[in-house]
């Protein structure tokens, strides 16, 4: 390689892969140290110095002078400064500069696996940079290996393995060796043997919440809000939304014409169902709406318990509960009240009449 090859591939590193050239002349600083070592069996420490407008490279071994030598890889005593050059002084820099030509094939072999291991670390390093700039998006992953029932995914386009507990996955789902997933990134972390792992998910709120702000263009313009959602991910999600705009749809925006931006979500949840509510600050009518898919008559309410009691119909009340009470369940999770759902036939003499929202 010419000078103004190596030249041109600084460049390019710098603009393809986002590495600063001071970067790498660290590096090649570090692998030419060790080669130096190797070649002459002495460790001193070295300068590369760069022209680009010469395409020169010029490379140094230094000591500093001292009146008495700790280190002798990079300290030299001034009685041997002097011996090379009467002016030295105490502190002084004793350059030697170095010839490509000193190096034999495996001392420059041993530079290159240097340089190129630096390479792989600041690789890395803008790699889990722009990772954890994901945090809290949808990415894509490749399935690897499952293993105990976690599965490990290659993070499309780096280097990055993704890690997805059984907590993080969605019940039922069955992951493939090659499967392309989209998961939300939850955090980046290192483990314990020092490897950068990305944790992520197909099972928490915020996936669903981007996926809904990928598919409702009114979400994302913050024109609709997502005011809560709650989820028993693989079985149903209850998300509450409102805009501040009478004229907005909140719901509607959600639902999308004939449901096309909700079906797609429920298409990458793999069926779970999805209730979308509209919020209401009157907690009555907020707790009724909560309930959906059931018809709730009317709630009842005890503020001082913030607890409620909603009224269906009585072929609605499996409905309302839900399958082993998850409905219900959810219910008082989005809107934080203790939710007693009863059975219309249940009211007697005059219970029900005061503190019924209808």
């Amino acid at each position: 390689m010419t000078n103004k090859d190596f030249f041109a591939a600084l460049d390019a590193l710098e603009k393809e892969k986002k590495i600063e050239q001071q970067q790498f002349i660290e590096a090649l600083e570090t692998g030419i140290s060790v080669a130096y070592k190797k070649e002459n069996g002495i460790a001193k420490s070295v300068k590369v110095m760069l022209n680009p407008q010469r395409y020169e490279i010029k490379i140094y071994a230094y000591q500093t002078v001292v009146e008495e030598v700790v280190d002798e890889d990079k300290e030299i005593s001034l009685e041997d400064a002097k011996a090379i050059k009467n002016s030295y002084k105490v502190g002084d820099m004793v350059k030697e500069e170095l010839s490509p030509k000193m190096f034999s094939r495996i001392a420059a072999q041993t530079a290159k696996q240097v340089i190129m291991q630096k390479n792989n670390e600041i690789q890395k390093e803008l790699i889990k940079d722009e990772m954890n700039n994901k945090e809290g998006e949808i990415v894509k992953g490749i399935v690897r290996r499952v293993e105990n029932d976690t599965v490990y995914l290659e993070m499309a386009g780096t280097l990055l393995e993704g890690v997805m507990l059984p907590s993080e996955q969605i019940k039922g789902e069955k992951y493939n060796v090659n499967d392309v997933l989209n998961v939300y990134v939850k955090n980046v972390r290192t483990n314990q043997r020092g490897a950068t792992q990305v944790m992520v998910s197909r099972a928490s709120i915020g996936f669903v919440k981007k996926l809904f702000e990928m598919e409702v263009p009114e979400i994302k313009a913050n024109l609709v809000n997502i005011k809560k959602i709650v989820r028993e991910a693989g079985y149903r999600t209850k998300m509450a939304v409102y805009a501040e705009d009478s004229s907005i749809d909140a719901v509607g925006s959600c639902v999308g014409q004939k449901g096309m931006r909700i079906n797609s979500v429920v298409q990458e949840l793999n069926g779970e169902k999805i209730d979308v509510i509209g919020y209401s600050q009157d907690i009555g009518e907020y707790i009724s709406r909560a309930l959906s898919p059931a018809k709730v008559i009317a709630v009842m309410l005890n503020p001082d318990e913030k607890s409620a009691k909603a009224i269906v119909e009585d072929e609605k009340l499996s409905l309302a509960i839900g399958k082993a009470g998850q409905n219900v369940r959810l219910a008082a999770k989005l809107t934080e009240w203790k939710i007693d759902v009863k059975p219309y036939s249940s009211l007697t003499g005059g219970e029900g009449i005061d503190g019924i929202n209808e």
